[in-house]
């Protein structure tokens, strides 16, 4: 479904991402760990064209992203281009971004109605179901500062859900939350990706959400892809004298 091909990003003299390769299947739920500057959130901010790639290309179904075709070459993406493409891309952010002046049910209306352009009665049936899914149907009617960061969080992933995407890209989604409702947006990660055969990338700093959902755990250090493989084993035997140091360190401070 999703396929970096030797992606580099670089700001100046600093390379954030050095040469990624990573290929993520249909409906396969893949998380990235590892310390902060490692590059963890410019493969999402690359993945959903809010960064440009330095070099290398992205694909998604087995079409660029980044680039397109033209005189049987590749070429940079166009913003239109980009925006077709991207409507395959849903995101979920670690702060939430709902619009605080719109009820849960017209935040996820919003995208459908002047993006998609669904018909008004169908983005908020649409949008009453996700609610429904993510545990809020009697909280359509509210507003963001009415609700918990839990609830807020779950109206941000049916928002995202809205539009519909094969790819789902999550962001530190548990980060701003208290640790007894981590819980309840971990169930709803769980039925999205049973229920909608997302293929789903997270960014987490909570290894013990990461070793819940994940079919595989890629760990992350200077840009390059250290280590992978399935939860059990990365957090079980890990290989990389790298990554055993980072999980030493991460589990004793929890």
């Amino acid at each position: 479904m999703v396929r970096f091909a030797k992606v580099s990003k670089a700001y100046g003299d600093l390379t954030v991402l050095d040469e990624l390769d990573l290929d993520i299947a249909t409906n396969e739920m893949v998380s990235i760990i590892g310390p902060s500057g490692s590059g963890k959130t410019t493969v999402l901010r690359l993945l959903m064209t809010l960064e440009e790639v330095s070099s290398g290309v992205i694909y998604v179904e087995g079409k660029a992203l980044t680039h397109m075709e033209q005189d049987g070459r590749l070429i940079k993406a166009s913003q239109r281009h980009l925006r077709r493409q991207r409507n395959k891309i849903g995101m979920v952010f670690q702060q939430f971004n709902l619009f605080p002046h719109m009820t849960a049910l017209e935040n996820c209306m919003e995208g459908p109605v002047h993006v998609l352009k669904l018909a008004r009665d169908e983005a908020r049936e649409r949008s009453i179901d996700l609610l429904e899914l993510v545990g809020l149907s009697d909280k359509i009617q509210e507003y963001p500062a009415r609700l918990s960061g839990g609830q807020q969080q779950r109206v941000a992933i049916a928002r995202a859900l809205a539009m519909r995407p094969k790819v789902m890209l999550l962001d530190e989604i548990t980060s701003a939350l208290d640790p007894e409702v981590i819980g309840e947006v971990l169930a709803v990660i769980r039925k999205l990706n049973s229920e909608y055969n997302l293929t789903m990338l997270m960014v987490t700093h909570q290894m013990g959400f990461a070793k819940e959902v994940s079919d595989r755990v890629c760990f992350f250090h200077s840009g390059k892809i250290e280590e992978q493989g399935p939860p059990e084993r990365i957090f079980g035997e890990p290989q990389r004298p790298r990554t055993r140091q980072f999980l030493s360190a991460v589990l004793e401070a929890t």
